[in-house]
């Protein structure tokens, strides 16, 4: 393993890992440069075994024996080895959480590959916190929702919070970014799915009056922070449904009513 230890915070062998905390930049550059941040060895060791390849390790030294069986599964990547006050300087972050990664950012799926064998999907309008897209898809894996498709203006699943919150489920639930909103919305009704946008409308059904109903294939759209699903998508859905409240409370949190959502819908034998 060609271990590299790090002296400098300008060491252009770690661009990978420089200025990890400027959402704004990362967002754009990880995916124009084809890679992703792997944070934690739990979530690096879910990544590997989803078949995801690193490009390179960044870690502090007391990690190395911890990740020594991922270092000789991988003789050839480099390991950057650095100080944990020189590993901040890099990231921007203190790194508490063992050791990093930059990866291989996986080829797209295709519309067909991801709705093949699918009864229940997600599809995910423009929800930008990555926060409630890494907790939405730790409810997906659990709960077995079959893909996840995300909005062209939607969060990034592979940013490196989304993974983190996630805890690493996103390598789990096949899932893509749609490029052409209503056309693929279209493809996805002409696939059998009935197509459920979870928004408080006059028209909306209760979420346990949808599950009696047991579609065969369900998409369920959730909407993003605030505005919530969008008219123009409201307008394509089949039709709308909410959860019930009580107390007053009028909506949940994206990602929490996603999971009561899963549950409730989750195909039934």
């Amino acid at each position: 393993m060609p271990f590299h230890y790090l002296d400098s915070a300008d060491d252009p062998r770690v661009r990978d890992y420089t200025q990890l905390t400027d959402v704004h930049l990362r967002k754009i550059r990880e995916p124009r440069e084809g890679l992703y941040i792997a944070e934690s060895s739990r979530v690096l060791r879910r990544a590997i075994a989803a078949g995801h390849t690193p490009r390179s390790f960044f870690l502090a030294e007391k990690w190395k024996e911890d990740l020594t069986d991922l270092f000789e599964q991988f003789p050839d990547v480099p390991a950057y080895v650095g100080s944990p006050g020189l590993l901040e300087e890099i990231t921007g972050f203190h790194l508490h959480r063992g050791a990093m990664a930059a990866m291989e950012r996986p080829e797209a799926l295709s519309l067909d590959d991801v709705l093949a064998n699918a009864s229940r999907i997600a599809i995910l309008e423009d929800i930008v916190d990555h926060t409630n897209v890494g907790a939405i898809f730790r409810s997906a894996a659990a709960l077995d929702v079959d893909a996840v498709l995300v909005s062209p203006r939607c969060g990034d699943p592979l940013y490196r919070r989304s993974i983190r919150v996630s805890m690493g489920t996103v390598f789990q639930v096949p899932w893509l970014r749609l490029l052409d909103w209503e056309a693929d919305l279209a493809a996805i009704r002409r696939r059998g799915f009935t197509i459920a946008a979870m928004e408080l409308a006059d028209d909306a059904i209760d979420l346990d009056d949808l599950a009696a109903r047991r579609p065969e294939r369900l998409a369920l759209v959730l909407g993003t922070e605030g505005a919530g699903v969008s008219a123009e998508t409201l307008s394509i859905a089949d039709l709308a449904v909410k959860i019930p409240m009580r107390n007053g409370v009028d909506s949940l949190n994206v990602a929490a009513a996603s999971a009561v959502a899963f549950w409730e819908l989750r195909p039934r034998i």
